[in-house]
């Protein structure tokens, strides 16, 4: 296999976890390196959160395989009979990712349909984060980073399969959910001046009254989390992977219903019985309720017995530490989201609702690509860190980067080009809808550069992550996030109102081009070189590529408006869409496969051979 010729190959023995290694020790390039030992289950989780491993297993198709040999990529050995196949499982979970993302971006739109881009939106939208915002700090983060692998090593080693532990867990958890639910929903108006601003383009008493609705949500994210976390250690995925999905069919139902009532929620005076506001905060509330419940039936079938059973676990608290990175991590991440909600809520109505829609499309080609490239990478540099054997980590670490660019830079190009089309396309249900969805396909146009500097910097906090270092990607997003405060709270200087959701989206896409950077410059002093001098051949070839091809993306709408004059709106979105994106993606990848991509094929390959069951 090719290796990157500016990485040098390391043996001897590893540090400790969590300690930086000392100087590489070179050996001849045809010396063995050693093998992978197993890596047990883990589980995804949101994008901005390290995520444990899958575990590697069998199953790769004759195309994927080719693939892998071409790419780096070493084939797991067999874990054994009874084992889910990683093809069957990391399929499975991206296709429901997929749908999830689908079903989550359909009731936003239903919802921007029904109420508008206004204040109600905003103010549901402002909301609807403050659970997220608390479940992460509460125990989301110590849940994704920390309690699964104590949950693995706790099934395996345990005479009891873990049960005794997983039941000590899950009664603190739900003693910690219900009190800190409790606090917050008494808290709501503290909650809401802290994320919303006292202007005209806001409403706080309407965000209150939401707050005291979708608060609850709090504990059922929690529970949802936790039961997938066991799942997930008993190597059983799918469960988990779908749940969203249902939590999203439930709002849709909650939205058309919500349609079909007369009248519309009152602005002011704001009614705790106003039936609207009932009916959508109580709706999406049990949509995550929802969530939870469908993955109980799964958890009773492997014959784990809910009670409760008081006590601590010496096991958690040797994770004490990495735990409290994790909180601050997350603590962190909180203050840019409340920068960010301020400063939209304070200058223009809708601004919030505008930045949240972009976000979400924005996002979508990670979760899906992403999603399935991290399923394929994350393994092997679990395994290698483990073992000691950080050339490994660093192959992994430019596969996963080269096969993010190939991937996702044509998206966010042809993104960029087809912002406004897009928007109009997606938003523009009604008539009137055309003015905000351009403002939003603006938004989108301004930002969609940050697709691939969100995917490498996500792709650098796992190789931390797997590195058992949760300290690193803490000082990194507290440095992003001092950056992303400063630059907001300095665009109403230098913007109008209407134009500073433009610099919103700008500043949190920007954001990760600094984390990028930042993580490449702590990781070289970690790890040595990087093999950047292959990462930056296959940037050059795909950015030249996708810069040709989101040009004649953006004459062929051009072409389109020339043959279809008129106002802009849903029908002229959809032409322009389509006719953008078979001339934006062919040119894009033709032009890939004239400059000789090395890694377009394979990248293909791995992500059809993800998807398709064996």
């Amino acid at each position: 296999m090719n290796r990157d010729r500016d990485a040098g190959r390391m043996s001897g023995r590893a540090p400790h976890p969590g300690t930086r290694p000392t100087e590489p020790i070179r050996r001849p390039a045809t010396a063995p390196r050693p093998g992978p030992p197993p890596v047990h289950g883990g589980w995804h989780v949101a994008e901005t959160q390290p995520i444990p491993a899958i575990p590697p297993e069998p199953g790769m198709d004759q195309a994927a395989e080719q693939a892998a040999e071409q790419t780096q990529v070493i084939r797991p050995v067999s874990p054994g009979k009874g084992k889910p196949s990683l093809l069957k499982a990391s399929g499975s979970m991206a296709i429901a990712t997929l749908i999830s993302r689908i079903t989550g971006f359909l009731w936003k739109l239903m919802l921007a349909g029904v109420v508008g881009f206004g204040v109600v939106n905003d103010s549901f939208n402002v909301a609807n984060t403050l659970p997220n915002m608390l479940f992460e700090l509460l125990i989301g983060g110590v849940l994704t980073s920390v309690v699964v692998p104590v949950l693995v090593r706790a099934r395996k080693g345990d005479a009891d399969g873990g049960e005794r532990f997983v039941q000590q867990l899950m009664t603190l958890a739900a003693v910690v959910l219900a009190v800190g639910t409790l606090l917050a929903m008494v808290a709501a108006p503290l909650l809401t001046m802290a994320l919303v601003s006292d202007s005209e383009a806001s409403n706080r008493a309407l965000v209150t009254a939401f707050s005291y609705l979708l608060l609850p949500q709090i504990f059922f994210y929690g529970l949802s989390a936790l039961v997938g976390a066991v799942l997930q250690s008993k190597q059983i995925f799918s469960p988990p992977a779908w749940a969203p999905v249902v939590n999203n069919l439930v709002v849709i139902a909650t939205i058309s219903v919500l349609a079909l009532m007369p009248g519309a929620i009152s602005e002011d005076p704001v009614s705790m019985t106003d039936p609207q506001l009932l009916v959508l905060g109580i709706g999406v509330t049990l949509g995550v309720f929802c969530q939870a419940l469908v993955q109980l039936p799964a958890l009773r079938r492997t014959g784990f017995r809910m009670r409760w059973r008081w006590g601590w676990d010496r096991r958690l608290s040797e994770f004490g530490g990495l735990a409290l990175w994790m909180l601050g991590y997350v603590a962190v991440s909180q203050v840019g989201l409340i920068a960010l909600s301020r400063v939209a809520t304070d200058n223009a109505e809708g601004a919030w609702s505008t930045y949240s829609y972009v976000w979400m499309l924005l996002q979508l080609p990670y979760g899906v690509i992403g999603f399935s490239i991290m399923t394929a990478i994350l393994p092997r540099m679990s395994a290698a860190a483990a073992d000691g054997d950080y050339q490994r980590v660093i192959d992994d670490l430019s596969l996963g980067n080269r096969l993010s660019t190939v991937t996702l830079l044509p998206v966010s190009a042809v993104m960029t080009a087809l912002g406004v089309p897009l928007s109009l396309a997606l938003f523009a249900v009604k008539s009137d809808m055309s003015g905000q969805a351009t403002t939003l396909g603006l938004a989108l146009a301004v930002s969609a550069f940050g697709v691939l500097p969100y995917a490498l910097t996500m792709m650098q906090m796992r190789t931390f992550n797997a590195l058992n270092d949760a300290r690193t990607p803490t000082l990194i997003v507290t440095l992003m996030t001092a950056a992303k405060v400063l630059m907001a709270f300095a665009l109403p200087l230098v913007l109008e109102p209407d134009q500073v959701v433009f610099g919103l989206t700008f500043v949190n896409s920007f954001t990760y081009v600094i984390g990028w950077l930042i993580g490449e410059i702590w990781l070289r002093h970690r790890l040595g070189a990087l093999g950047s001098r292959r990462f930056t051949k296959t940037l050059a070839k795909t950015l030249a590529a996708s810069v040709v091809g989101a040009l004649l993306c953006w004459a062929s709408t051009l072409g389109v408006d020339a043959v279809i004059p008129g106002p802009p709106g849903l029908g002229t979105g959809w032409l322009q869409l389509l006719v953008g994106c078979a001339v934006g993606f062919g040119a894009i990848f033709g032009l890939m496969s004239i400059l000789r991509v090395a890694e377009l094929q394979p990248a293909i390959g791995r992500l059809t051979g993800l998807l398709r069951r064996r």
